[in-house]
């Protein structure tokens, strides 16, 4: 069958190989057969809540079964799904179900009672499944939605028929920290999550017999590919929520995992560890930043039979570029040329092209840009703008996202990473606003002013270091608990620097965070940090 929408290649699957292991969870597995079944059950129990075409379903849970009937539940239903990752706190995931409008919430049981409080500030939500709770626990919420356990929601199914939706619909809304506040909503359509899957497959040569470890979050992008991709090929997928890397090799061992997707701070963990001589990973892949030479040169000595990608992405465009492994020897800091189906030119403000060797702004065109961010239709502008160097004459320009990320391309047309064009912060792969961080840090009462900044960190790529005057007096360690209290552990600053004086700031009287940046490299944290 022809593969249109993201949830047409559990069917797809399931006709050609019902019997094969599609998703493993502790001890627990489905085949193709049960895994389009369950789906096809969650999408019918959505319509019977009464879920719209378009409307949201958020999932807020850790890696599990329930969690991909869910996601795929609700793109069979005619509905977008919206997994909203499970280290957030209640005031960021309130945030995300209230801008998005989310009817249902997919949760447990631990996370609704956190939820509590937030959930009476959410009046668009209509229906809350708790996935462990007892099948006669149906209540209602603080917000007056009705609370079902899974059990009984899945027993509720009718015979709607599920919405109808074409490939240029939405099937997902993915939140990112945004560099000027809360986190924004990268809009997805079908046509994205199936021409992303189809893109990467080629690469990584995916086929059937393939199983694939799931240990990223799937509210990142990098995180839910393991999933369409993985269908697509008809291959199977192990779900992990791992506490500590050792059980990252040892999952690997003990499941015959033989594709592994990473970010940088695993890998650097991942490669001070043995590795069974006998491995079976066929193939690693590396985004959410660049891999340092020591840890690359590692993991290719324990794993010499194992095939290394190194690659660059967006969530506005999914991926862009890989390194062929071929490739690794002559050019291991190249984050290599544009995957199949996508075109990546490196490009002058005015959108003119710059000349081999020249540093410019990534620009990603092609069938994987996404379709603009939910309900901010001035950031969407800024960051989806017409491709440059297209037909004048066709009457519907072409977008393209314009990453704002500086690289240069080399004669052969391999690119190279120069720098972010924002002032996001990268932590273990997850993109920080410092805003966000500021927000809570001025929230404390502790101080006046304040700049989260990013430096350098050997693990995790950077590192918050938060910035204030050295003529205020506070606790260090009661601001760092007070972000404890509402930020995800990844948004915790890892140190408080007192600068002299009042915070630079630039000539238009905004904080100079560059130049704090570049005073504070090297200040905090050493390779053995």
């Amino acid at each position: 069958m022809t593969i249109t929408l993201v949830h047409d290649a559990i069917t797809a699957a399931a006709l050609a190989r019902p019997d094969a292991t599609a998703v493993r969870y502790r001890g627990a597995a489905l085949d193709y057969a049960a895994l389009a079944q369950g789906v096809e059950t969650a999408a019918s129990a959505m319509l019977r809540c009464g879920i719209g075409a378009g409307e949201r379903v958020a999932v807020y849970l850790e890696k599990r079964i329930e969690t991909v009937l869910a996601l795929f539940g609700a793109a069979a239903a005619g509905a977008v799904f919206v997994p909203v990752n499970p280290l957030l706190k209640p005031a960021q995931v309130a945030h995300i179900l209230n801008d998005c409008g989310v009817r249902v919430l997919v949760t447990s049981a631990q996370r609704h009672a956190a939820l509590a409080e937030v959930l009476a500030q959410c009046p668009q939500l209509r229906t809350v499944v708790l996935v462990d709770a007892p099948a006669d626990a149906s209540a209602t919420g603080s917000a007056g939605a009705e609370v079902l356990p899974w059990e009984q929601f899945m027993r509720q199914a009718g015979t709607a028929l599920p919405h109808r939706r074409i490939d240029a619909d939405m099937a997902a809304i993915l939140y990112t920290s945004g560099s000027t506040g809360r986190p924004k909503g990268v809009v997805l359509s079908h046509r994205n999550l199936v021409a992303g899957a189809q893109s990467v497959a080629s690469y990584l040569d995916n086929r059937p017999e393939d199983r694939l470890l799931s240990a990223l979050p799937l509210s990142f992008d990098y995180g839910l590919s393991q999933l369409t991709t993985a269908f697509l090929c008809g291959a199977s997928v192990v779900l992990m929520n791992y506490l500590f890397p050792r059980d990252v090799v040892k999952a690997v061992g003990e499941e015959g995992v033989t594709g592994l997707a990473g970010v940088p701070p695993l890998w650097s963990q991942l490669a001070q560890l043995p590795w069974p001589q006998d491995c079976t990973l066929r193939y690693l892949t590396n985004s959410g930043g660049a891999m340092p030479r020591p840890v690359l040169d590692q993991l290719r000595r324990a794993l010499p039979a194992t095939q290394v990608f190194l690659m660059y992405g967006l969530t506005e465009a999914f991926r862009s570029t890989y390194l062929p492994p071929s490739e690794l020897d002559r050019r291991p800091d190249s984050i290599g040329r544009a995957i199949p189906n996508a075109e990546v030119l490196v490009v002058h403000p005015d959108g003119s092209p710059c000349a081999p060797g020249e540093v410019g702004e990534l620009v990603h065109r092609g069938a994987l840009v996404a379709q603009g961010y939910w309900n901010d239709p001035e950031k969407t502008a800024r960051r989806f703008r017409p491709a440059p160097g297209r037909d004048p004459q066709l009457q519907s320009a072409e977008l393209a996202v314009w990453s704002g990320d500086s690289v240069r391309m080399d004669e052969e047309g391999f690119l190279y990473f120069v720098g972010r064009g924002d002032d996001m912060i990268k932590v273990s792969g997850y993109r920080v606003s410092p805003h966000e961080v500021e927000e809570v840090v001025y929230a404390s009462g502790l101080v006046e002013e304040a700049a989260a900044i990013g430096v350098g960190h050997p693990q995790s790529g950077q590192a918050i270091v938060v910035v204030v005057p050295a003529a205020e007096a506070f606790p260090a360690d009661g601001l760092v608990q007070a972000c404890k209290q509402h930020l995800p552990s990844y948004m915790v600053p890892a140190a408080v620097h007192q600068w002299p004086g009042g915070l630079p700031r630039t000539p238009n009287g905004k904080l100079d965070r560059k130049l704090m940046q570049q005073s504070l490299a090297g200040h905090f944290f050493d390779g053995n940090t």
